[in-house]
């Protein structure tokens, strides 16, 4: 019993990490963010999540113009 329920709690955490990142441009600001972060004092995890806010609302504008741009050529 304690075998199967070891693997269900396996795999249900297994089942999380295989989600796809829905945070677009978030991967890229923040190992960016990190590297600035370690190299300014150790910072990596602010420096990390800080940049993953930037690369998100980066990402967001980029989709917006991208859209409002299309939407502009398509009348």
């Amino acid at each position: 019993m304690r075998t199967i329920l070891g693997a269900f709690a396996v795999a249900a955490c297994l089942t999380g990490v295989a989600q796809p990142a829905l945070a677009e441009g978030c991967m890229k600001g923040a190992v960016a963010g990190g590297v600035v972060g370690h190299v300014a004092g150790h910072h990596a995890v602010a420096g990390a999540a800080g940049g993953c806010a930037i690369g998100h609302h980066e990402a967001k504008k980029k989709d917006k113009a991208a859209a409002a741009q299309g939407a502009s050529g398509a009348k």
